[in-house]
């Protein structure tokens, strides 16, 4: 499995192109037995591959989307990259689809060899990086009738968590339509929807100041005109605004009266708000972090050889760190802290609100390397990531086999997730008229692609 977590990583496919990726996963699955069902909720690398039939269903979750501009070389503990601009795998996903797929095969091999009831999923989830999968996912029904959920993600660690974390988020591309002119010529016959974006730009800034700890906002500018003597009649800027389950609307309808107010001081108009996505906070299932604890602490950390530990210290160093190599001991259950201070998110979080669901975090990168960065993507090729998406996997799959073979640990996991559900119901944020953005990274996937397949054949 090491050599297909190498593979997804050498191809590098940001969200929604992962083509490449898809397939190789989808096919290791089929012929490994597994029914496999293609292009799904509308997304055509999204995949469910299924084994067995009738209750219980465990679902497992594999994501494979890389993350733009961080190209590096595996194993370089300095910055180098195969491909300047290129996307890179600064996320780990390449090892954590892998680790689902290798799971659900030691799972399906399991249920063979000792005759145990029920079916086994993994869902091949495209784009989480723009978080842009599960919600379409869900309300395919994709999930139906699915009774638990392991989730899985790369880390310097081996761990898992309950609790509420992570953001919800709204990710939306506001486009603004004014009118050309003479820049110089004849500006006042001009109505520069650039003006617009700049303008709302600096109202979210000031907004900042009036946001709890926890809220976060980021945007990128996608268009702003082709020459500076042309006032620009369109533009675009794309908005991630991030909160609390809670304060997500309030914080995202605040931002779009700053788009509105860019609008009007420019005279334009707002020619479109398209929603990408929008997603929940995670609410991880306790009794299945419990469950998987108890199987990270049976399977334990790997044993790193001299080389993964040289390559650990030389990547520390270079980022100026504590060179203390890679860990040797797994993590603590711990309680959540109970302070919220914000950060990431993930379209997981919709699952746990129609599931119950934790994510077992598995060893991989160096403790100290800097995620969505070249020193992570330098981390997730080569043999350090292979023995802990290994380690991941057994933990994957012992935690299903468990929820397969008994019904009283399942109903542990129902009983929390029925009450939870009781004062958090799942009220999807994604709006009914949102579809998924297949066109959003297929220029730039275009433009890298070929380049990285003929950087790596040269190697």
């Amino acid at each position: 499995f090491g050599k297909i977590s190498d593979a997804i990583w050498a191809s590098a496919e940001l969200g929604l192109q992962e083509f490449e990726s898809s397939k190789l996963l989808a096919d290791t699955l089929e012929d490994a037995g597994f029914t496999v069902e293609r292009g799904l909720a509308g997304m055509p690398t999204c995949f469910v591959a299924s084994y067995g039939s009738g209750k219980p269903v465990i679902g497992l979750l594999g994501e494979f989307d890389a993350l733009p501009m961080i190209s590096q070389k595996g194993r370089v503990p300095r910055k180098d990259p195969v491909v300047e601009g290129a996307p890179g795998h600064g996320c780990g996903h390449n090892a954590m689809c892998t680790a689902a797929a290798a799971a659900a095969i030691a799972v399906k091999e399991a249920m063979v060899a000792h005759g145990i009831k029920g079916t086994i999923k993994v869902f091949g989830s495209p784009a989480e990086e723009i978080v842009a999968s599960r919600p379409y996912m869900i309300r395919a029904g994709l999930f139906e009738g699915v009774d638990a959920v392991i989730d899985n993600h790369s880390s310097s660690g081996f761990g898992t968590g309950y609790g509420v974390g992570g953001n919800a988020l709204f990710s939306t591309i506001f486009t603004f339509k004014g009118k050309t002119a003479h820049s110089a010529g004849a500006p006042w016959v001009g109505r520069s929807a650039l003006d617009a974006v700049e303008i709302m730009d600096v109202a979210t800034n000031f907004l900042r100041e009036h946001l709890p700890i926890s809220q976060r906002m980021h945007y990128v500018i996608l268009e702003g005109g082709e020459a500076p003597n042309v006032v620009p009649d369109k533009a675009s800027v794309w908005y991630y605004v991030r909160s609390t389950d809670q304060g997500l609307e309030d914080m995202y309808r605040r931002v779009v009266d700053c788009a509105k107010a860019g609008a009007l001081a420019a005279g334009v108009e707002i020619a479109s708000a398209r929603v990408i996505s929008a997603i929940h906070q995670q609410h991880a299932n306790k009794a299945a972090a419990e469950l998987i604890q108890k199987n990270i602490e049976l399977v334990g950390m790997p044993a790193w050889d001299d080389e993964e530990q040289a390559f650990a210290k030389a990547l520390q160093k270079e980022l100026g760190v504590e060179q203390k190599g890679m860990p040797k001991d797994v993590e603590k259950l711990e309680a959540p802290s109970g302070m919220f201070v914000g950060g990431g998110s993930s379209d997981v979080g919709d699952v746990t609100l129609i599931a119950p669901t934790a994510s077992i975090g598995f060893p991989g990168s160096v403790p100290g390397a800097i995620g969505h960065h070249w020193s992570a993507v330098a981390c997730f090729y080569g043999s350090t990531t292979w023995k802990g998406l290994n380690a991941g996997a057994k933990a994957i799959a012992a935690s299903a086999i468990d929820l397969l073979t008994k019904p009283d640990e399942l109903a542990k996991l129902r009983k929390e997730f029925e009450e939870y559900s009781k004062i958090h119901p799942y009220k999807p944020f994604l709006p009914a008229d949102a579809t998924p953005p297949n066109d959003l990274n297929k220029e730039l996937m275009d433009k890298y692609r070929a380049a990285l397949a003929t950087a790596l054949a040269g190697k």
